[in-house]
């Protein structure tokens, strides 16, 4: 990345082209992009709660000890979509302070999550899953014309782009030894491709002497990797109509060690290089602790969620971009603390549909895990959603997830000129279909 001001900048970006896009922020210049919520549809409408959700007919993709929650002789199936719109905005401010705001924003969509579970023995479940993890895209322009350019080369132009996805194949097995104990175990194997370009063009070369050469590079990242996670849930009450469940999780991150190819043209002249990035690089996953509680009963669910990733430390906090202004990029830990409820006024009423949909809310606020010239973003998000039942007395349903998000703020990144940092409102749809979870498919029927 050769200028900080091709992120931070007024924002002159073209939409990106693409309808498999799911991220378009500048943030996702660096490191492996926007990280997805976790989650189902139904999960991710209470603000993406789900360590300590334990169900019989909801796939866990959060932990691996709620697999141990599969009914015999059923088995789950789920899949979820997600629309998103994003807009990015900032300001450049004048000398007396005023500021103009510059905005670009696009829709992006993709498939969020498949996901099966069932049983493999009396209290012995496995899951198996595929959703993204993180998505890069973005799409930014820069001019550079100021008066020492200007009076030997004439004007430069500068254009970088980026997009790819890493997606999450999970596969775990849970079990409960114990009454109301579980524990659980997932292998998750991490592949994806990144690609990051970026060109420079002299427009006028009208002055000066010699000649000047364009440049146009392009650096891909393929990864391909395993990491683990472990899970814990207990149920301090477990009764009819109540349940309280304690769950944790714990992720082993580290390098990605993506092989690397960077490819160069300057002029005519093509050069290319192929490496493995080592574990001091941008492409890390954190070590990451999941604790929380929940509350259910035929009627209400509560859930309240911490989650910790040490983006900051070991071999992730060694890792720096420094900008040949002066930025400087580098991971920070994030905290972050979701609560969520969910509301069924009746799911046993007969006459009245309405009555058995279920009602969801959440929130959720935390950290991104970058920080920019040691500032810090912030980031929050409000959610919503419906559960509808596709049939009385039925697991099966169809889940609607809304979410408004915001990122980031206004805060001045440079003095001269006045630049503010970059704010990214956002808008999520999610559709989900969880599907079978009633149905024995594995009984022989007594009559035809």
């Amino acid at each position: 990345m050769v200028l900080a001001a091709a992120v931070f900048g007024v924002l002159q970006a073209s939409a990106q082209g693409g309808a498999a896009v799911s991220a378009y922020s500048p943030y996702t210049m660096f490191g492996i992009g926007e990280l997805h919520t976790i989650g189902t549809a139904q999960s991710r409408a209470m603000a993406g709660v789900g360590v300590a959700w334990r169900s019989s007919q909801m796939p866990s993709l959060a932990n691996p000890a709620g697999y141990s929650a599969t009914l015999q002789k059923s088995f789950l199936f789920n899949v979820g979509a997600e629309g998103n719109f994003l807009q990015n905005a900032q300001r450049r401010y004048d000398a007396s302070g005023n500021y103009t705001t510059s905005k670009n924003g696009k829709f992006s969509g993709n498939i969020h999550e498949i996901a099966v579970q069932f049983p493999l023995a009396k209290r012995l479940g496995m899951g198996l899953s595929l959703m993204p993890y993180s998505s890069v895209g973005y799409k930014m322009s820069f001019l550079e014309n100021g008066s020492d350019i200007l009076g030997n080369v004439g004007s430069a132009s500068y254009t970088y782009s980026g997009d790819g996805d890493v997606t999450e194949v999970k596969l775990g097995v849970g079990w409960e030894p114990f009454k109301n104990f579980s524990f659980g175990i997932a292998a998750k194997y991490y592949w994806g491709k990144i690609t990051h370009n970026y060109m420079s063009a002299i427009d006028n070369s009208f002055v000066g002497n010699g000649s000047y050469l364009s440049v146009v590079g392009e650096d891909e990242y393929a990864i391909s990797n395993f990491k683990f996670q472990v899970g814990l849930q207990w149920n301090a009450i477990s009764d009819d109509k109540n349940i309280l469940t304690f769950g944790a999780t714990y992720d082993y991150g580290g390098g990605l060690r993506p092989k690397v190819t960077k490819s160069t043209v300057l002029n005519n002249t093509y050069e290319t290089e192929v490496f493995y990035e080592n574990e001091v690089s941008q492409m890390q996953l954190p070590h990451s602790v999941k604790a929380g509680v929940m509350y259910q009963n035929p009627k209400l669910a509560v859930a309240l969620e911490y989650e910790f990733q040490a983006w900051g430390n070991g071999n992730n906090g060694r890792f720096e971009e420094k900008m040949n202004n002066g930025m400087v990029v580098k991971y920070v830990d994030t905290h972050t603390a979701k609560v969520g409820f969910a509301y069924t006024p009746n799911r046993f009423d007969v006459r009245n549909y309405f009555n058995r949909i279920a009602y969801r809310f959440g929130f959720r606020y935390g950290n991104y895990y970058q920080a920019y010239n040691n500032n810090g973003i912030q980031q929050y998000a409000v959610t919503a959603g419906f559960g509808f039942p596709l049939k009385f007395m039925g697991a099966s349903s169809i889940d609607l997830s809304l979410e408004y998000g915001l990122r980031g703020s206004h805060t001045l990144m440079n003095n001269a000129p006045k630049i503010g940092m970059i704010r990214q409102d956002y808008f999520k749809v999610g559709l989900g279909f969880s599907l079978f979870g009633e149905d024995y498919w594995f009984v022989r029927p007594k009559y035809d």
